[in-house]
């Protein structure tokens, strides 16, 4: 039997989607260990291919969102992500952990800051494909996940900033319509090797046809594929992409 590879998920005090998304890493084919940032070593990333940062509220988001998330990580390994990326390795950061991978400096320059809407929003999102992604090649150009998030607007130094990642493909995926105020709807960012990927909505939670809203959905796959939501292309794509590339 082939071996799986391996997928190390982070677990800060306040995740809470730890188990959910490595039960979708599972399902494509992974295999998975989720290590409490207590926990944390350089060496307790010695053959892994996956390093993931599952959604939740880190610290109780107290310090602005993902913020002591990274500063205890720097604390536990310096700089041994970057390492880990420049080695080949893939990092995937959901909500949370999008907002951590921010502030570790591992994605382009941004902030995900409050909501226009001043609360927290829990609602279905139609986004669409922006660029080539490592994560996202096995989704079609428009599809439809959960978010759930008060700290999800993308800003940017300048608007100039969030047109440049548009146009050089760091905006790998976009809301199809302004739902919390990201500059140029951005909802997710890719880092310049593609190994590096984070977005607000939860793909986790749309692993299964039955996990949405409507009963009626059809999966733009056609029937072969009735089973699956969206959510499991996003996890399949990265793992096809992470074992062509052993």
């Amino acid at each position: 039997m082939e071996e799986r590879p391996r997928a190390v998920l982070l677990k800060f005090p306040g995740t809470n989607c730890d188990e959910e998304t490595a039960r979708a890493l599972e399902v494509v084919g992974f295999s998975t260990e989720i290590v409490p940032i207590s926990a944390l070593t350089t060496e307790a990333l010695d053959g892994v291919k996956l390093v993931m940062l599952s959604g939740g509220f880190s610290y109780g988001d107290y310090v602005m969102s993902g913020r002591l998330a990274r500063l205890v990580t720097e604390q536990k390994i310096d700089g041994a992500l970057k390492e880990f990326r420049d080695n080949g390795g893939y990092l995937l950061g959901i909500c949370n952990g999008f907002q951590i991978l921010t502030q570790l400096g591992l994605l382009p320059e941004g902030s995900l800051v409050e909501n226009t809407s001043g609360r927290f929003q829990c609602q279905w999102v139609k986004m669409k494909k922006q660029a080539d992604c490592p994560f996202l090649t096995l989704l079609p150009d428009e599809f439809e996940l959960p978010m759930a998030h008060a700290e999800g607007r993308l800003v940017t130094m300048t608007a100039e900033d969030a047109e440049k990642y548009r146009e050089n493909g760091a905006a790998a995926v976009t809301y199809n319509e302004d739902v919390n105020g990201s500059f140029e709807h951005i909802a997710g960012l890719q880092d310049e090797t593609g190994r590096v990927f984070g977005m607000m909505p939860h793909p986790e939670r749309f692993l299964y046809r039955e996990d949405h809203y409507d009963p009626d959905w059809e999966n733009p796959a056609g029937s072969d594929e009735e089973k699956w939501g969206s959510g499991y292309y996003l996890f399949r794509s990265l793992y096809e992409s992470v074992t062509s590339s052993n």
